[in-house]
């Protein structure tokens, strides 16, 4: 039983690593995990709608690996939670210079009230185009419009394209480009065999509209046959779909005034044999009884085929099916488009051999180009402050051995008495005279030794002072003259000068440690600030909100503040070190002019 048991434990260890490593394919250097979430803390979806084409929105808050695709998105891929079954999916644009992406993906069953992964591979320069847009939609898909370019095109497969346009083209719209209608014009989609109402099939038309004052009586769309139409609209703030039948009654669902001005809503109608619903951002807010008939005609955006009742306002994303969406495709639309974005949250990002991203590599990933350049001056700054410590320190051991060396030295003479004696003075003073006086310790044949000394270029200049005072005799004999008051003063004084220049060397370049310390943490805050207000541009630009697309970029702009004080806490230490030594410095310099001016004041008073 024990044998059995290690050997079942032993084959789950072996089969382990490749379950945690799997990788779809391995020329493929990344892949991000993508979460849909019906859940009721996610978009709060019961059903399972199948064959839903959901937006991924990429921006540099969830996604900072844009300079590891190509250029073009080519590389991207959809995986299944299986990791082995490829999605469908298309690119509605890709600009890894703003760091934008808006990508459709096919995902053929949502988990209604569950949570379910799905994977983003990319990091392969070899791949081929993999964007297949009329694949993205299932065939009851006949329409949808993505705006870009200056004339708007269908994506499906059924290629019903506009043949006129009378809208504005925009860039910045919820979903990348949009239209703009002033009041004055409406985009014409010819009739065709696919964009029809047919009773036994139905139809569902939807749009994101959004408005910045109420309307009156405003269509947002409507498809119409002689004699008939079927119209989704805006009225006030109200939304309203109408059937107007062959010289019947008219029939007509509408909401409560729920239309928040200046925000984008997906208003939605669906029509089957005998029953119209109207939806309100996945929601259905009204419905009517009708009895149906066929309507084969023009389906006009932003106003009626009459040129009338023309919409104030901007649409994007229409989407036309020849079938009746269910109230949860709806939800799913409506919650994965939208600014919130409910049903879609970006997980982590993994590498090949199936290792995370470390925190590090994210954080330098989503960096913006403000950030680097605030990063690369702090670099040099610290490199200066490391260069001028590490110089300093090095050069500040050199001068207390030096002194320390010297001062060995200069004590012996204190127990002789014949030192004070005066040596032959037949040349004039100078350093010849100096290299013989008695005040000279035993340095010749060692002044390199004592060269960074500063208390020894003290004694120097004190032996100079003292030397052009007091007249020298021949050897042995004792003084005869004295130093005044007045000169001792003298010589203090020039000791004094000497030391102030010499503190003055010592403290030389001190002044850019104080930059490091003060400027560094400034710099760095300058550089975060940047970095916030351009993730939060990005965020807005894009439309999603959430803490996966709000953390890395923030995160990366606090690494510019992380940086200023890499620099300012090593060089505050620094500062604070050395200042410390070059104190100690002068504090000796000043005890040996004190000791130097008493003992040539006591024997030359």
């Amino acid at each position: 039983m024990r044998r059995l048991f290690a050997t079942l434990l032993l084959a789950a260890c072996s089969l382990a690593p490749a379950i945690s490593h799997a990788w779809w394919n391995d020329e493929w250097n990344f892949r991000k995990e993508i979460t849909l979430d019906l859940t009721p803390a996610g978009a709060n979806i019961a059903g399972s709608p199948a064959e839903v084409p959901v937006l991924v929105r990429l921006h540099l808050g969830n996604f900072g690996y844009f300079g590891d695709t190509l250029p073009d998105g080519a590389d991207l891929r959809f995986v299944a939670g299986d990791d082995k079954t490829p999605l469908k999916f298309h690119v509605e644009r890709y600009d890894p210079t703003n760091n934008l992406a808006f990508v459709w993906v096919k995902v053929p069953r949502l988990a209604g009230g569950a949570a379910e992964k799905i994977y983003l591979y990319y990091g392969n320069p070899k791949a081929p185009a993999g964007s297949d847009a009329p694949g993205t939609y299932d065939p009851s898909q006949v329409l949808v419009m993505h705006f870009g370019g200056t004339s708007p095109v269908d994506a499906t497969a059924y290629a019903n394209n506009s043949s006129a346009s009378g809208a504005e083209a925009t860039s910045a719209s919820l979903i990348g480009d949009g239209v703009k209608f002033t009041g004055a014009g409406v985009v014409t989609i010819p009739g065709s065999a696919s964009l029809r109402l047919l009773p036994d099939k139905g139809v569902t038309l939807s749009a994101w509209v959004r408005i910045e004052a109420p309307q009156a009586e405003a269509i947002v769309l409507e498809l119409a046959a002689p004699g008939r139409s079927l119209t989704l609209g805006i009225n006030d703030a109200q939304v309203f779909a109408r059937y107007q039948p062959d010289g019947a009654a008219v029939a007509q669902a509408q909401s409560a005034p729920i239309l928040a001005m200046g925000q984008w809503h997906h208003l939605a109608v669906t029509v089957s044999s005998n029953r119209f619903a109207l939806f309100v951002d996945g929601v259905e807010v009204s419905s009517s009884p009708a009895d149906i008939a066929e309507i084969a005609g023009t389906l006009t955006l932003g106003g009626t085929a009459r040129s009338t009742n023309f919409l104030t306002g901007e649409i994007d994303e229409v989407q036309v099916s020849n079938t009746v969406r269910s109230a949860e495709w709806l939800q799913a639309a409506a919650r994965s488009q939208g600014i919130d974005s409910l049903l879609v949250a970006y997980g982590n990002d993994a590498q090949k051999e199936g290792g995370e991203v470390s925190y590090l590599k994210v954080t330098l990933d989503n960096l913006t180009v403000d950030a680097w350049v605030v990063i690369v001056i702090l670099a040099i700054m610290f490199v200066i402050a490391m260069l001028i410590m590490v110089s300093k320190a090095l050069f500040l051991s050199r001068v207390k051995k030096a002194n320390a060396a010297f001062l060995k030295e200069f004590d012996k003479l204190k127990g002789d008495p014949t030192a004070l004696d005066r040596p032959e003075a037949d040349d004039a003073p100078g350093d010849e005279a100096l290299d013989e006086s008695p005040f000279m310790p035993h340095v010749k044949g060692h002044e390199d030794k004592y060269r960074v000394s500063t208390i020894y270029r003290l004694y120097h200049h004190g032996v100079q002072e003292m030397l052009g005072r007091v007249g020298l005799k021949s050897v042995g004999a004792r003084a005869v003259n004295s130093l005044t008051p007045q000169a001792m003063a003298s010589i203090r004084a020039a000791m004094d000068a000497t030391q102030v220049r010499m503190t003055q060397k010592l403290s030389a370049q001190m002044v850019i440690l104080t930059i490091a310390i003060s400027g560094g943490p400034f710099l760095g805050l300058l550089g975060t600030v940047v970095g916030v207000m351009i993730t939060f541009a990005a965020i807005a630009a894009s439309g999603d909100v959430n803490v996966n697309s709000i953390a890395p970029g923030i995160a990366a702009a606090l690494a510019a503040t992380v940086a200023g004080l890499g620099v300012a806490i090593p060089a505050l230490f620094g500062y604070n070190w050395l200042n410390t030594q070059i104190k100690e410095i002068n504090a000796d310099m000043r005890v040996f002019v004190d000791e130097f001016v008493t003992r040539v004041a006591e024997h030359y008073s």
